[in-house]
Order: C-alpha cells, then structure tokens, then sequence
C-alpha cells in the first residue's frame, strides 16, 4: 500500500540524522552505543507529540533541515535552544521550542539554527518508516549503520509516515536549556600515567572546544596535560564520555558514535549527568574540569533523571 504521508526535504541541514536511545551491548563486535546525543531532549522531543519514548527523532546540529509535508493533519516538535519557522499557506509563524505544532498538507517547518547550542531535535507525531539495525534506528554516519542507509538526510529525499498519532492536542512545557560551567569528572584508568602538574594543568586551567568536534569525540585545546609513562598504551575498551589524552597533550573527550577501542591514556570520564550539557558546548566555549567521586557521581545521575522524569511528567 503507497504510503501517503510523508516529508519531502527542501534543505537538509548541516548533520541531520535519525536516532534513538542507541543500541547496547555491542560493545564486544565494535558497535558503539551511538543515539541521541541530548537524551533529556530526545525524551522530552517524543513526549510532547505522544509517541512511544524510543521512537525515532530527527536529531540536528547548528542548521536544521527545511521540510514540506504532504498528507493528513500531524504534530511536530522542536526541543532544544533552536529558531525555526512555521511556513503556514497564509502565513509564517515563529515557531517556540517545546510546544506541539500541527501541520496541515504542504505545510513546511524550516528549522533555521540552534542558539548558542550544537544539538536540536523534531518529533513527528506517528511512526516513521525507517531502517532498524540492532534494535535500533540510530544513524552513525562513520559506519554507515542505522536508518537511512546510515546516511545524513539528503535534499529531494522523502520521510515516510506509516502511521499518524490520532492524538492532536497541543501540548507545552515552560523548559531552560541550562549551560554547564564545570564538567565534573572521574578519575580515568591511566590518571597516575600523568605528572602531578598534568594533573594539575587538568583540574585547574581553563580548556576551549574545537572546531574538530563531531558526534564521535570532541576535541579541546589548552595547556598541554603532561605525561611521564607513555603517551600510547595497549589498545583497550572505551565509553562514552572517557577522555583521551594523545601526545600534543590536548584531551579528547569520547561522545556517542566513538570508537570502542583506543590507545591513549585516560585521564578521566565525564559523568552521566553532565553529558546531555557537555555535548551541547559550542565550538570555542571554555571548560574547566572538576574531580567527583564515584558516590557522588551515582548521587548527580539519580537527581538528574529524577528532574528529566518530573519534566516529562509536566507535559
């Protein structure tokens, strides 16, 4: 049966995806965890168009894509610090993060720029038709894995809709995209690889986000983190969030689509907690690190979920 539904793609945008919660326990065969990388977001993004919680989003960085939609009435979303337009047949429409819109055939949604943030994410009320691998849709463009023949989308390319939402009540959530001031922190496997003033150079000076910054690391630049051991060790298991430290000194912290192994040092990995804000720090934003202990940590990540699970309860 033809499907009827669908999104024609006017601009794609610079790094627009498909994801999900990721994929688990891959680890083992080299599958990175990938998914969203803001998973407050992610969440928050399907709730307000009630969708199933892991249903597939189209996640973007910096310029969103320009879409048209063609077919029965529907609900989208757009969550996080994000300018988009609503290309109504009469009018255009500011649109506001946060809010459930509906759009009607050959209405067009353009999302023009994430705002002092990298990642944004639309929800589409219904199920979109799109490639699993794994259980899971998440696209990692470095291997090709997931919807869209892991691929980013492209210009002309449609968006099925095989299915919509019959609920088309709109909802709302009064919601702050908070910035991070300190990336809290623990110690890594190889901490002791590094001499005590690389360790303090770590905890105590000031770091810039890269240029070369992606979904699968970001890299910082600063005072060199001095290593007295080796500034390459036997390749070993990565997570998201472990920061690397190679030879020119500069960290290198591991996101989403990472690679499972790596040979340089660890010096430390940044907690749960603060990865959804860590990864929306612009190129040239300046960090500072900060050490937690591993009670501490587990206490941030309970009382972060905790707030995430009472704001999705608000919409």
């Amino acid at each position: 049966m033809m499907i009827k539904n669908y999104f024609k793609v006017l601009r794609a945008g610079i790094n627009t995806t498909f994801q999900d919660l990721g994929r688990e326990n891959l680890y083992h065969i080299g599958i990175p965890f990938s998914g969203a990388m803001d998973k407050r977001n992610f969440l928050i993004a399907n709730k307000l168009v009630g969708n199933n919680y892991n249903s597939p989003v189209i996640e973007f960085a910096y310029q969103g894509p320009q879409l048209k939609y063609f077919g029965d009435q529907i609900n989208i979303s757009v969550t996080g610090d994000v300018k988009f337009l609503l290309k109504k047949k009469k009018d255009t429409i500011d649109g506001i993060c946060y809010k459930t819109f509906t759009l009607e055939n050959e209405d067009e949604i353009d999302i023009l720029s994430t705002n002092k943030s990298v990642y944004g994410y639309l929800s589409i009320s219904g199920e979109v038709d799109v490639k699993y691998q794994w259980s899971s849709c998440s696209t990692n463009t470095k291997a090709n894995i997931g919807a869209n023949d892991g691929k980013k989308l492209e210009l002309n390319q449609k968006i099925n809709i095989s299915k919509i939402n019959e609920n088309i009540n709109h909802k709302s959530l009064k919601y702050i995209n908070t910035k991070i001031e300190n990336i809290r922190v623990l110690k890594g496997t190889n901490f002791d690889y590094f001499s005590q003033k690389g360790k303090d150079t770590f905890f105590e000076k000031e770091f810039a986000v890269s240029k070369l910054s992606d979904r699968m690391g970001m890299r910082l630049e600063g005072p060199k983190i001095e290593n007295i051991v080796d500034t390459n060790i036997k390749s070993e298991g990565l997570i998201k969030g472990v920061i690397q430290v190679p030879a020119d000194g500069n960290p290198i912290i591991m996101l989403s689509d990472h690679g499972t192994i790596g040979g340089y040092p660890k010096i430390g990995v940044v907690i749960s907690a603060d990865y959804d804000k860590l990864v929306q720090l612009t190129p040239g934003s300046k960090v500072k690190f900060k050490e937690v202990n591993l009670s501490s940590a587990e206490t941030f990540f309970k009382l972060y979920d905790l707030e995430t699970q009472s704001l999705i309860s608000q919409i």
